[in-house]
């Protein structure tokens, strides 16, 4: 099926499908990727019913960046009452997927791209790869990572991550532990490849997806159990205050906001 800004290629005789987030050099989460993507993941779903071959979905971004994040434009308050919701079916759907998911990760990891490789089972990332969710800075917040953040690594880190907006190092990340394996840039492709060829294709796919499924139901349940809330705290409650739809229309301007802290 063809995409627009996404690029689907199947790799090792079909076993592995790579999911290629783009255009470069920033790879923005739009509605129209979510929707891509989202089309992929059931696409995937029914072949692994007829052929049963696919053991890994891995994600990955065009150019040097895995992304800079979430279309701001389309958190304006017109818009965002669609995309967002949007969003969140695509996370629920990759946390429910039985194909095991991983992310490639170079460069800027931000907002919604860092969302999208937290909701990915396995992430391996090159050294100068830099993960944040700087919503904060536009008078916003990243519902996903609220949610999955505490979950991986505990509230206390989390609400730093969340509540400081800056940039985590690669190595910060496999500290706090939702990076598997951090590798020098140049080692990145050969660390994925020998990691697929040593650990996922030797195996049983369906043993692959039925092990996968088994190990994140709590994460899908934990993620089910408080989306619709932090859902509706971001588009209810902080989309009707003054500093939210400042914030994000002085993103859009460039140029510095004037909060009032209504």
């Amino acid at each position: 099926m063809p995409y627009e800004l996404i690029e689907v290629k199947p790799k090792f005789d079909g076993q592995v499908i790579e999911i290629t987030i783009g255009p470069a050099p920033a790879n923005i989460i739009s509605a129209q990727m979510i929707a891509e993507i989202s089309a992929e993941l059931k696409r995937l779903e029914l072949i692994t019913r007829e052929t049963k071959d696919v053991k890994l979905i891995l994600f990955s971004g065009e150019g040097k960046h895995f992304s800079y994040g979430a279309s701001v434009e389309e958190h304006q308050a017109e818009l965002v009452g669609q995309m967002l919701p949007s969003f969140h079916k695509l996370m629920t759907q990759m946390l429910s997927m039985e194909i095991p998911t991983m992310a490639k990760v170079s460069g800027l990891c931000l907002g919604g791209g860092f969302e999208l490789a937290l909701a990915c089972g396995i992430t391996i990332c090159s050294s100068k790869a830099k993960f944040a969710v700087p919503e904060i800075q536009l008078g916003v917040f990243p519902p996903p990572a609220s949610i999955l953040l505490p979950y991986k690594i505990g509230e206390t880190k989390a609400a730093e991550i969340v509540l400081s907006g800056q940039n985590c190092t690669a190595e910060e990340a496999f500290h706090w532990g939702w990076v598997n394996k951090v590798v020098e840039p140049e080692l990145l492709d050969e660390t994925v490849v020998q990691f697929i060829e040593e650990i996922i294709l030797p195996k049983s796919a369906v043993a692959l997806r039925k092990a996968n499924k088994a190990v994140r139901i709590p994460i899908l349940a934990h993620f089910n159990a408080f989306v619709k809330q932090v859902e509706s705290l971001y588009l209810d409650d902080l989309m009707k205050t003054s500093d939210a739809l400042e914030g994000i229309a002085a993103f859009i301007e460039k140029r510095p906001a004037k909060w009032t802290n209504t």
